[in-house]
């Protein structure tokens, strides 16, 4: 982790109990809500060092439009459960082709597989850190 980084870390203060500026315990209860829902072929990308828009996408499928929504909605339960912090944004919840879930400082792409590969978001930030986060 850079210096920058932790210097930032270090002056975010906030009111509310539990919500943190650590991208890493973020992006840790977020997989663990994906996981628990059986999302597929799980990435996180490091974009720290390519855009300002945020610190990390994570990046995964789902097989129908049921899970899709499962998925994304246990991912906000853990997070809410754990930091007690809300989405600051989402959007594709009535679709439930593409959702996008906006922490800031982690953004979450759970899209259908047919999407995931149409829109290629792994491929158009092919420079970012690439994690595979391991699923059943």
């Amino acid at each position: 982790m850079s210096k920058s980084t932790s210097t930032a870390q270090q002056q975010f203060k906030t009111d509310i109990p539990g919500k943190t500026a650590d991208s890493e315990k973020l992006i840790s209860i977020i997989t663990d809500g994906l996981l628990d829902k059986k999302a597929k072929e799980i990435k996180i990308l490091d974009v720290r060092g390519l855009t300002t828009l945020t610190d990390f996408f994570v990046v995964c499928h789902g097989t129908s439009e049921t899970q899709i929504r499962a998925i994304a909605n246990s991912a906000i339960e853990k997070v809410k459960e754990k930091t007690g912090e809300a989405v600051w944004k989402q959007e594709g919840m009535d679709a439930r082709r593409w959702i996008i879930l906006d922490y800031v400082n982690v953004v979450v792409h759970i899209f259908s597989e047919e999407k995931r590969e149409f829109y290629g978001i792994e491929r158009m930030w092919n420079d970012a850190i690439f994690t595979n986060i391991a699923d059943s």
